[in-house]
């Protein structure tokens, strides 16, 4: 496994800990489709919550939610719709969250959530 999938990873295992921690319920990881994948599913309350997570070691590239363009969101939005007619399971809200993860690797790594990106 290359170094960015190691990063990757531990970066979206962090989200999902930090956002169970936070009362939302993680449901769903690394769902694939035809069009793409999302990195978490989560359910807060009656919303289905579509996560997005972004991890870097530092913000030489810029922050990690900078990564998340207009045209990753309309992405997002139609994965979080083909996830529930997939999984025929609906919800009374739906929203698409961030988490950016920073860690390089020698200390606590930081977290940040946004909800409701679009």
């Amino acid at each position: 496994m290359r170094a960015k999938d190691i990063l990757g990873s531990r970066g979206e295992e962090l989200a999902a800990q930090y956002l169970t921690e936070s009362g939302l319920c993680v449901i769903d990881r690394n769902w694939r489709c035809p069009d793409g994948e999302i990195d978490l599913v989560a359910v807060d309350g009656a919303t289905l919550v579509i996560v997005e997570v972004k991890t870097r070691s530092s913000l030489n590239f810029g922050h990690p939610f900078e990564a998340i363009s207009p045209a990753k969101l309309a992405r997002l939005h139609h994965l979080g719709a083909a996830w529930v007619r997939a999984h025929n399971r609906y919800y009374a809200h739906r929203r698409i969250d961030a988490v950016a993860v920073l860690d390089d690797g020698t200390g606590s790594p930081v977290l940040e959530h946004l909800r409701g990106i679009s």
